[in-house]
């Protein structure tokens, strides 16, 4: 464990964590831890040791400069805290790093130490996977829990996943044999255009993280950025005639399954959004600041090194014809 600076006692904290890696399309998902530590100015106060979890032949260092000076960054997960302003002022803990290699009980034992001794209420664990959804539409978002009282009082559902997971699964099944209450929030990114960044997902996790936790989460410019996204793609998609084409059918599909819940919860979560910022008001107003501490390294020194730019969405698979019956699911 490496200690970077102390922290004072924190006002009804909730943990939000992201994992780059296999749960995290799109880097829909860490994008949004970053964004709340960038809007916030979270402070940094511990890591995780990079020696414990992590292949570097898999996630390696990376080398830069400081004033003349070769320095290397590691891979590993950084937690941070923020403190929420307003009428009711609360506390953020962000955890932010890479899926772990290697030791996954282990390194989700370590988290939940800090939750215990941070006094953390509730865990959220943000994550994103590629879907059937087209970009034209809303980005569907779930919020799932193991436990059943949990999923009735914050209207989340209650897992029946069965199958290979990763380490949000496992964090999330951790912290309930741990009894710390625990949601995990997933974003449903077009597996057609997978490349990140999707700042639209982003946008989406965090309004869902907004209604979940009751604070307002300053944007900044993400809406402009999520608009600009999904208009790059309209043109990405109209040049090609089979993509346009697939994407309308995922759209009809889309449409006809949600016509049935157009009304109800959903219109009245985003008019009680709307509310909270025309007013200004609820404990996530203009004063969140982050709290005083030491220096942490800057934002993104830790990342994945991604392609920059935007490429053609893939071409959709053509269906199989009466000849051939192979199939894949």
């Amino acid at each position: 464990m490496i200690e970077l600076e102390g922290v004072p006692e924190l006002i009804d904290p909730v943990m939000v964590a992201a994992f780059e890696g296999w749960n995290d399309a799109g880097d829909a998902a860490s994008t949004a831890v970053a964004h709340l530590d960038r809007e916030w100015k979270g402070e940094v106060f511990a890591a995780l040791d990079a020696e414990d979890y992590y292949d570097f032949q898999v996630n390696r260092p990376t080398v830069w400069m400081d004033a003349g000076v070769r320095k290397i960054t590691w891979p590993t997960t950084r937690l941070s805290v923020v403190r929420i302003g307003g009428e009711k002022p609360r506390d953020l803990v962000l955890v932010r790093g890479i899926e772990p290699s290697m030791r996954w009980r282990s390194f989700c034992n370590e988290l939940l130490g800090f939750a215990h001794e941070l006094g953390v209420e509730l865990v959220v664990i943000l994550g994103a996977l590629l879907g059937d959804t087209p970009h034209t539409r809303p980005v569907p978002i779930s919020g799932t829990t193991s436990d059943a009282d949990l999923a009735q009082r914050m209207d989340l559902e209650e897992t029946k996943y069965e199958g290979p997971t990763g380490i949000v699964g496992v964090l999330q099944e951790a912290c309930t044999h741990a009894g710390v209450p625990a949601v995990s929030l997933w974003a449903a990114v077009p597996h057609y255009v997978s490349q990140p960044p999707n700042p639209k997902a982003t946008l989406a996790l965090l309004n869902r993280l907004e209604d979940l936790i009751d604070v307002r989460i300053p944007l900044g410019e993400l809406p402009e950025d999520a608009r600009a996204w999904q208009v790059g793609v309209d043109q990405l998609a109209a040049e090609d005639s089979e993509v346009a084409e697939y994407v309308q059918t995922l759209e009809e599909a889309r449409d006809t399954a949600e016509l049935p819940e157009a009304s109800g919860e959903a219109i009245a979560r985003e008019f009680e959004r709307y509310l909270r910022r025309r007013d200004g008001s609820g404990p996530g107003g203009a004063g969140g600041h982050a709290t005083e501490g030491g220096d942490g390294p800057g934002p993104g020194t830790y990342r994945r090194d991604n392609p920059g730019g935007r490429t053609r969405p893939p071409k959709p698979p053509k269906p199989d014809t009466e000849d051939d019956d192979s199939s894949e699911e």
